[in-house]
């Protein structure tokens, strides 16, 4: 038994879909999980509960947390460490290998413009020292040979089935709108995105294979050094619009805040969008001869799922 924990976002459906390639034995565990494959067990549970969690985790050979809770830094204080550390303790009861998919929060400043797996870890921000804390409880039960898990880390990432990122919220979805596309930081930049089938994909083989554990690996990541302007001028191009754009100062986003709540968590994070993000994943890439899906690619695939989408409303 595989069981994905968050089994109905933006990783858990595409990796769902990936596991298929392993087993016919897939758990999705959410709130209100949904089958991706005819064979899927569904578990629905409140992951805030973490008396649950144990059952959701009992005879599962390899556990996925790709979890998002909401993007709230009160949220992330309270229940990211606790329910980890359920986890971690259900994995160590049955025996299962974990397989964390987690982000790129706890590097240090330095590290952003070219990121590896040993780029340096320090606190930057608030939401970045919850990352720490995660990185380490697992990586602690790793090293005292007590639990068997691997970190998977992604950049900055988008792609279908996906409604929380940056590019799909501020730009995608804003020129679908006849609106400006939104930026925040330089928008001249360097910013690698993740595209989210290729990180499901890495996800799904980094769990099945015995050698990958006990280590961090970054998921194929594009190696075209676009910068953020760039980025908006290809959506544009696919959606055949004009690449207006409305820059966001974070004065302004502060005061958007005042109005739309999650905006209030973003004026830590933009230090990201101020230098150049360079997100290596040259370890994946010549371990398992997989390279990512290039920009212009994932772009396409991404406003052709979100106009067939729209033509079913």
């Amino acid at each position: 038994m595989q069981t994905i924990l968050g089994a109905g976002g933006a990783i858990g459906i595409p990796l769902a879909k990936e596991l298929k390639k392993y087993t016919d034995k897939i758990r999705l565990v959410s709130r209100n999980p949904k089958k991706v494959n005819e064979t899927d067990e569904l578990f629905p549970i409140d992951l805030n509960d973490l008396t649950q969690i144990e059952k959701a985790i009992a005879g599962s050979e390899v556990v996925y947390v790709v979890i998002g809770f909401e993007y709230k830094l009160s949220v992330w204080q309270k229940m990211w460490p606790p329910f980890m550390q359920a986890v971690i303790n259900a994995c160590k009861k049955n025996n299962a290998k974990l397989v964390f998919f987690d982000n790129v929060y706890l590097y240090d400043k330095s590290a952003i413009p070219h990121m590896t797996e040993t780029s340096a870890i320090a606190t930057v921000s608030k939401k970045g020292k919850i990352r720490r804390e995660l990185h380490e409880m697992i990586m602690n039960e790793v090293e005292k040979k007590t639990l068997t898990a691997l970190i998977a880390r992604s950049a900055d990432f988008y792609g279908p089935d996906n409604k929380s990122s940056a590019l799909n919220l501020m730009v995608v979805n804003n020129f679908m709108k006849g609106k400006k596309a939104q930026a925040f930081g330089d928008i001249n930049k360097i910013h690698t995105y993740t595209y989210t089938p290729d990180a499901a994909k890495a996800t799904a083989i980094l769990g099945n294979t015995d050698d990958a554990y006990n280590q961090v690996w970054h998921v194929p990541t594009t190696k075209e050094k676009l910068s953020n302007l760039q980025w908006i001028q290809l959506i544009a191009n696919e959606l055949k619009v004009e690449p207006k754009i409305q820059a966001l100062p974070v004065w302004f986003i502060h005061i958007l805040g005042l109005f739309i709540p999650v905006m209030k968590e973003f004026p830590e994070m933009i230090y990201q969008y101020e230098q150049d993000y360079f997100f290596d994943s040259t370890k994946f890439e010549k371990r398992f001869n997989i390279s990512a899906t290039t920009p212009k690619e994932g772009i396409k695939i991404l406003v052709e799922s979100l106009k067939a989408q729209n033509a079913k409303r």
